[in-house]
């Protein structure tokens, strides 16, 4: 039996996370190509643009300008005493239309240049393939995942960047919260639906196909980089029973069901025997090649990487409805709720925990954890952030206590420890950052960075590996 464990490993790896899309902006620089991301004028909860409109303000395509400020910004993390920092590649600035034959070097160089920073700074570098970013070109030419040509795209950007970062990257992601395929597959896998379309057959069969790349990459990852840990991740904030009714109760397992199906497959290595059940009834007939499953099988997760920001309840006979944060269904009257509707839930992280370790013993990494709110500099321009403070106390806490539970636990990257565009609406007004980026919804600013309360707060967190707690 594992001892009793009252305190944070030393190792325990501290730190930050953000995308690609929401922090580098320059969408066009460099060689890039068009990614989905640069289409949605307010967040990809809402409209799609496959066409860039003229006139029509684009809050990625600049962004917080990562792209010229990394050094700077990644100063700050150092100085908070970050282990590790997470972000994504853009396919498209090394694969600028996704198929090409050869890749971009600037956009190569791009990231070597980065990830030196970041490991000269102290940092490891953990690094999700593909975060909210298919190549345009891919879901115009070919209706993105729909389509098995993707697998091979995929692997070839995969190898491609394995091998340039080898001596570099150790810990990797492959598709960001890939279950949110059922609740928003234009974002997590660039599909949209034709006129007439199965929805539920189009989702499984894409989501196969991701799965086929999945093991793939995996297996690439580990081929060329052997010491390397490659994970997949997904959106798991928690969903309760609204009430004790049974019928609530069975019905809110069937929904979490449909987020952990996607790790019941990529941890477990095949669908699981309920999938059966879900294909009947939405009249889904999944085209498989000979050796799929094999592949999915044989490669498998090294940890499991998840987002967690919120709970919410659901009633017996509701739609089931979700967008960035997670299901979202009936309001639970013991929390509280942040300015977006999202209700905080610490208890939660650690259920959650728990959940996952009991069900896939393999380790577990918390890569998004984070406050959305409305901060207000006063008249020093300085935000007094203590709803933040106190946000990230109460869930390191439940963390804490989750690790004394036996959970194992690799580390803790909060979400947008610098203000970046919001992935769900496309605003700056919703800000998460321990640092303060002087830019409004409508792209105005000077993009000054300046320190909130909060980071002194993350950065004695980390000096004393969990100890202020």
């Amino acid at each position: 039996m594992k001892s009793l464990q009252n305190s944070f490993p030393e190792d325990f790896l501290w730190g930050g996370a953000i995308a690609a899309n929401q922090a580098e902006g320059a969408y066009n620089e460099d060689g890039k190509g068009l990614d989905i991301s640069d289409g949605f004028p307010h967040g990809i909860k809402h409209r799609y643009d496959p066409e860039l409109v003229p006139g029509q303000f684009y809050p990625t395509h600049e962004a917080i300008d990562f792209y010229h400020h990394y050094k700077e910004d990644l100063a700050l993390m150092q100085e908070m005493g970050f282990k590790v920092f997470r972000t994504s590649i853009n396919w498209s600035r090394i694969f600028p239309n996704g198929d090409d034959e050869m890749p971009n070097e600037k956009g190569l160089q791009f990231y070597d240049d980065l990830f030196d920073e970041m490991l000269k700074r102290g940092m490891q570098p953990l690094v999700t393939l593909s975060h909210y970013e298919t190549p345009t070109n891919l879901v115009k030419k070919y209706g993105s995942w729909r389509s098995r040509k993707l697998i091979g795209f995929f692997a070839k950007y995969c190898e491609t960047v394995f091998r340039r970062y080898a001596g570099k990257v150790k810990y990797w992601l492959t598709f960001n919260e890939i279950n949110n395929m059922r609740r928003m597959p234009g974002a997590a896998g660039g599909i949209f639906f034709k006129k007439g379309e199965n929805h539920q057959q189009v989702v499984y069969q894409a989501s196969h196909n991701m799965f086929v790349a999945n093991a793939l990459a995996i297996k690439l990852c580990h081929e060329i980089i052997p010491d390397a840990k490659i994970g997949c991740m997904l959106s798991l904030s928690n969903v309760y029973p609204h009430s004790c009714r049974p019928e609530d109760v069975f019905e809110t397992m069937e929904l979490r069901r449909r987020s952990l199906l996607y790790g019941d497959i990529m941890i477990r290595g095949y669908y699981p025997n309920y999938m059966a059940d879900i294909w009947d009834k939405e009249d889904v007939h999944v085209e498989m090649e000979p050796g799929d499953e094999e592949m999915m099988r044989k490669y498998t997760a090294d940890y499991l990487g998840f987002s967690y920001y919120r709970t919410t309840t659901h009633e017996y006979g509701t739609p089931f409805y979700g967008d960035t944060g997670g299901d979202q269904g009936t309001p639970n009257p013991y929390l509280k709720t942040t300015p977006w509707g999202w209700q905080i839930d610490p208890l939660g992280l650690r259920f959650t925990l728990n959940e996952l370790y009991d069900r896939y013993q393999i380790p577990l990494f918390v890569v998004e954890n984070g406050l959305g709110q409305i901060d207000e500099p006063d008249e020093n321009g300085i935000v007094h952030d203590d709803y933040r403070i106190d946000y990230l106390r109460q869930h390191l806490m439940a963390l804490r206590d989750a690790l004394r539970d036996g959970v194992d636990i690799m580390g803790y990257t909060y979400w947008g420890p610098i203000d970046i565009v919001s992935a769900g609406t496309g605003e700056m007004k919703k800000r998460y950052g321990f640092v303060y980026v002087d830019r409004d919804n409508e792209g105005h600013g000077t993009m000054e960075r300046r320190k909130k309360d909060s980071f002194a707060y993350y950065q004695n967190v980390i000096r004393t590996n969990g100890q202020e707690l």
